[in-house]
């Protein structure tokens, strides 16, 4: 296995063990379980579908709580699927931890980035504004010129431009796996992930 699904708690920070203050995101990596097992002969490639927190059955289509029935677990609210080389290791039901990594290993972590909504110029694309002298009371912030009169007489596609901000897909690559405990399913990743506390990530190896 390659990958789990996980939650981010939050952040912190430990002590190495050469003094330095590591910061840290905690992850709670599983318990995922595995809710269907792909193979090349009937789908056309390998790979096992994992599901991670339980969710209520009444909020639960009928057609989704077959699938999990088929497997023998809960409704599960998140679902995701995982290349693996060799699907004879995976059964429906069987549950799956963070135990799958170890300390040293290097790891991408995908989620959605926070909303922070509408914001202007300078804070979505750094832009630094207008001068601040000779009587101009509302430009500091503003954009300035966006497009040319005659020509081409309208405004460029991709023209960077006050907007939605945040809510992305965002992928982190190549962070250390600091610490594993595989007792509370925790994972300790040093640096930053993408979402706010309580969002949900997948995490691959790099």
């Amino acid at each position: 296995m390659n990958g789990l699904i996980g939650k981010k708690l939050g952040m912190t920070q430990i002590m190495a063990e050469d003094g330095q203050v590591v910061p840290v995101t905690v992850i709670e990596a599983g318990p995922c379980f595995v809710t269907q097992v792909k193979t090349q002969e009937r789908d056309g490639y390998r790979a096992v579908q994992l599901g991670f927190s339980e969710r209520k059955k009444k909020g639960t289509t009928r057609p989704i709580q077959g699938h999990f029935e088929k497997a023998g677990i809960t409704p599960q609210r998140i679902l995701r699927e995982f290349r693996v080389e060799d699907t004879a290791a995976y059964t429906p039901g069987q549950t799956v931890g963070a135990g799958v990594f170890s300390a040293g290993q290097r790891v991408s972590v995908t989620g959605i980035s926070k909303g922070l909504g509408f914001q202007g110029v300078v804070r979505r694309h750094h832009f630094r504004g207008g001068e601040k002298t000779r009587g101009q009371s509302d430009r500091m912030r503003a954009p300035g010129s966006i497009g040319a009169s005659s020509s081409p007489s309208r405004v460029y596609k991709g023209t960077r431009m006050a907007g939605h901000m945040g809510n992305e897909r965002v992928t982190v690559k190549n962070l250390r796996v600091v610490r594993v405990d595989e007792e509370r399913n925790l994972l300790l990743l040093e640096g930053a992930v993408p979402g706010h506390e309580n969002a949900f990530v997948v995490i691959k190896r790099a």
